[in-house]
């Protein structure tokens, strides 16, 4: 946990920024496996994170704008607990720990959310994911399940976007740490790889690596040969020739801070001369991306820039044709980048995407899109010093999309389709690294940033 006062003072510039009325942040339960004892891993909401920093199940809080009253509930462990978890502290110790003087059984939280709705006064919830919390705010609210998100408070969603998108000193310190954990996964798994070995095993290492250095894995990872599938969690294929090894993953500390970076490699530690030119492509459109983004910019523009390279680099071998600025503005690029260039980071990997990514991404001033391709892009607004981003493009050769494509005429004129033919078992590449935006542009986050030339990537193959 982070110290006392920081919490204090997030709650107090949550209830500043709401105005009126009482909000209610539920923690989340465990949740069952395949039987009701035998649960996956524990893993708290990350708003009940930011705000109180107790990282146990069954837990929630009341928070009066007007009076100032902080409830936090919660039950105290019995005897047949202690048994089989150990002494635990009590929940009256745990509100002390984070400047929270009141605290109440689970019990009544019905009683309390009762009298403050008997009073006329609005109770704002977040959208719920969690089914138990779905059937939670039901009974406390007698809201329908179905619409429990479209009656969620705007104001709260809004008021959480606008305190967490902005990370604080000691939230970067967290995520570099994750990203450094990260970096060990990736190069591990890079340096460990060899023909004829399962996909499953670089999997494990770098789960394992993941587990002993933090929390978990930021998401289950992404490793395949077949990288035209963009999240791709199969790993039975052999390590073959000829063939590269897309790996999306990341870390996650035990404060929950994530990591998410991609690298791709040739199974074989060489890159055919088809691999290397699309490679490149794709590498110099993230360097771009850094180079680009800072304070003042949206990231739609550096997202769009970074599209532009792409397409012209398909047009200088023969793969897109015509004018670069009118194949962009039209899509066409997106046959071979159907996705966006980043997303925010921070205690999720796509930080609040529970709360709706276009109160996190977008804003009254950028609107979101709905062009294929540019639709997916998931933050577009003005970057500020604080933002924690991925970059990440990519070039995809996706042979349904590209028949698809072709079989409609959809951007004939700036897609060379019988030059596809030759790549069609080629998969794809997608380099991403983590960046924070600093007062006059951005920096790479962690210690060291992994391989990202074509002569690094063999290089540390190779030893």
């Amino acid at each position: 946990m982070f110290a006392k006062d920081i919490y204090v003072g997030r709650r107090a510039r949550l209830m500043e920024k709401v105005g009126k009325g009482v909000i209610l942040l539920l923690g989340n339960s465990e949740a069952s496996c395949n039987y009701p004892s035998n649960t996956y891993k524990f893993r708290q909401d990350s708003s009940f994170l930011y705000f109180f920093g107790l990282n146990e199940p069954d837990m929630a809080a009341l928070l009066d704008v007007e009076s100032g009253e902080q409830i936090l509930f919660g039950n105290d462990v019995d005897i047949d607990d202690i048994i089989w978890m150990g002494p635990q502290e009590s929940v009256k110790e745990k509100a002390a720990t984070i400047g929270i003087e009141k605290s109440e059984p689970m019990a009544a939280l019905k009683g309390y959310v009762e009298k403050v709705v008997k009073a006329g006064r609005k109770v704002h919830f977040l959208p719920p994911y969690r089914n138990y919390n779905k059937i939670l705010l039901n009974s406390l609210l007698d809201i329908p399940i179905v619409n429990l998100k479209a009656e969620a408070s705007v104001e709260l969603i809004k008021a959480v976007v606008d305190l967490r998108i902005i990370k604080d000193k000691y939230e970067l310190e967290e995520i570099e740490k994750a990203c450094n954990i990260g970096y060990a996964m990736h190069l591990t798994a890079m340096k460990m790889a060899k023909l004829g070995m399962v996909e499953q095993q670089l999997y494990g290492i770098m789960e394992g690596i993941a587990y002993s250095q933090g929390a978990m894995t930021s998401f289950p990872t992404i490793l395949s040969q077949n990288g035209e599938t963009l999240h791709n969690h199969k790993h039975h294929q052999i390590l073959t020739d000829g063939r590269m090894v897309v790996i999306d993953s990341g870390a996650e500390t035990n404060m929950n801070y994530c990591s998410d970076f991609t690298r791709t490699f040739p199974s074989s530690g060489k890159f055919t001369q088809q691999q290397k030119e699309i490679y490149q492509i794709v590498s110099a459109a993230n360097n771009l991306a850094i180079d680009l983004a800072r304070p003042g910019v949206t990231y739609k523009e550096v997202h769009l820039a970074a599209c532009r390279l792409i397409a012209q680099g398909l047009n200088n071998l023969g793969l897109m044709k015509g004018d670069v600025d009118e194949a962009v503005a039209s899509g066409a690029h997106a046959l071979f980048m159907p996705h966006g260039l980043g997303h925010n980071m921070g205690l999720d990997v796509h930080d609040m995407e529970d709360l709706g990514e276009n109160y996190v991404g977008y804003d009254d001033t950028i609107q979101r899109s709905t062009q294929f391709g540019l639709a997916s892009l998931r933050m577009g607004r003005m970057l500020q010093p604080g933002h924690v981003l991925t970059v990440e493009p990519g070039i995809y050769f996706i042979p349904a999309l590209i028949d698809k494509w072709k079989a409609e005429g959809i951007n004939k004129d700036f897609v060379n389709f019988e030059a596809l033919d030759a790549y069609r078992t080629f998969g794809g590449i997608r380099l991403e690294d983590d960046i924070v935006i600093t007062g006059n542009g951005c920096r790479l986050l962690g210690a060291k940033r992994l391989p990202i030339t074509v002569e690094d990537v063999e290089r540390e193959m190779a030893e």
